[in-house]
């Protein structure tokens, strides 16, 4: 009885060496996960109760608004007057605070409706196959690194311009500037922040699926049958449905948002004729910059997934005809199993080369192969045909209410917005001559 325990007893240990294999991998992907979800908890974006979601609003309200409009309303300096800061510092707070809010409540819905795992799509993959869970990891410390060297380089400008500004525009008492410089980029930090969050997911999650499309190609390369094929396409557009609908109204609102700061920064900086420098100017120089790169990298993103998803259909089209041409069945060779020959299987006789479209359709009697493999190697081929034809006539990709996010919607934008700008510096810069 001893000897056909042994097998058994082997086999379970392969088993538990498999499953403690695979352990590691599963624990660093729930650290990554769970330092993300830390990470949006504490900065309000995991809005789970209502207790919860009042601290964050009310977190908001007082460090994002609260806090620098009492600044500019209460500790003005004496040449605030002067140089028009107050109305500009206004201005930016507005564009600043709406951009947060609105990628905090849009941020905040998808996480209370989804969760992280959900909303990242990451579970399905969990557990079965390592090349995505380190995939998964590397996405997701990106995230961090997308953020860091945005927001820290625009924070460096920032803290630059408001050391020039207290210098230059300094308060009675030293430690009431310092203060006020203190306050001013904690809540700035803070809203930028918030703002870049939202964006930085929106990547994220865009990246994830990213992985699905390239790692597509390989799947043809299993020699599968179609219907595989066409199903695991199914699912990849059906989840960039899902992300086309969950991040729209975020895109479009933060798109509106920044364009018309962008907007009003231009009036106010060519038809204004007071004094204009860095001190009064120089935070619209900074806001732009942030706001700009927020909507490249959405941009960014969403073009790169829409031109994996349609590049899609390329691949399909080059694999299809490397199989064919490639084929050692029947039809390649030339051969048939019965010993005979595709040439009397298609006698050239009955079809002459020189035949026209007109001679073809007189033509009232054309033979047809009785070999099964032939047959066999023909359904497969015409799956084939059928599966490129599907993808070709299917082309997809992240959608803003039915518009396609590439390469041509990112010109129509440009120009768009091109023609705006040189609209507004016609009607506030002139030239006059004497």
């Amino acid at each position: 009885m001893a000897a056909p325990q042994s097998p058994s007893n082997d086999e379970s240990s392969i088993q538990v060496s498999l499953i403690d294999a695979t352990q590691p991998e599963d624990a660093q992907l729930d650290k990554a996960l769970q330092k993300l979800e830390l990470f949006f908890r504490f900065f309000g974006f995991c809005q789970y109760s209502p207790l919860s979601s009042t601290l964050s609003w009310f977190a908001f309200a007082l460090v994002g608004v609260v806090l620098p409009v009492l600044i500019i309303e209460f500790w003005s300096c004496s040449d605030c007057e002067k140089y028009e800061i107050k109305t500009f510092e206004l201005e930016i707070l507005i564009s600043q605070a709406i951009l947060a809010a609105i990628s905090l409540l849009c941020i905040s819905h998808n996480l209370r409706k989804y969760g992280v795992r959900k909303l990242l799509f990451v579970d399905r993959y969990h557990g079965h196959t390592i090349q995505f869970r380190d995939e998964y990891i590397q996405k997701i410390r990106g995230f961090f690194r997308v953020l860091a060297v945005w927001v820290l380089p625009c924070f460096l400008l920032k803290a630059a311009r408001e050391v020039l500004r207290t210098i230059y525009v300094h308060h009675d008492l030293w430690w009431q500037s310092v203060g006020i410089c203190l306050a001013w980029l904690v809540s700035w930090t803070y809203l930028i922040t918030i703002y870049l969050s939202g964006i930085a997911l929106f990547n994220l999650v865009c990246n994830m699926q990213v992985i699905h499309f390239e790692s597509y190609g390989n799947l043809l390369e299993r020699d599968l049958d179609v219907s595989v094929y066409i199903e695991e396409h199914m699912r990849l557009t059906h989840y960039l449905s899902k992300i086309s609908h969950r991040f729209r109204i975020f895109l479009l609102l933060e798109f509106l948002v920044v364009t018309a700061s962008q907007f009003v920064a231009l009036l106010q900086t060519t038809g204004n004729r007071g004094i204009l420098n860095i001190i009064n100017g120089g935070d619209f120089m900074v806001s732009s910059i942030v706001e700009l790169v927020g909507i490249i990298l959405c941009l960014h993103a969403a073009a790169k997934i829409t031109h994996r998803a349609q590049g899609i259909a390329s691949v399909a089209s080059r694999w299809h005809a490397l199989v064919t041409c490639n084929s050692n069945d029947a039809s390649q060779s030339g051969t048939v199993t019965n010993g005979g020959s595709l040439e009397a299987a298609y006698p050239t006789s009955s079809l002459p080369i020189s035949y026209s479209a007109s001679d073809l359709e007189s033509i009232d009697y054309m033979p047809l192969p009785s070999n099964i493999q032939l047959s066999s190697h023909m359904s497969s081929y015409h799956k084939r045909q059928a599966f490129v034809s599907y993808l070709q006539s299917n082309p997809r990709g992240f959608t803003i209410f039915g518009w396609t996010v590439d390469r041509i919607l990112i010109n129509t934008i440009f120009f768009i917005e091109l023609s705006l700008v040189f609209f507004v510096l016609g009607k506030t810069i002139t030239i006059t001559t004497k």
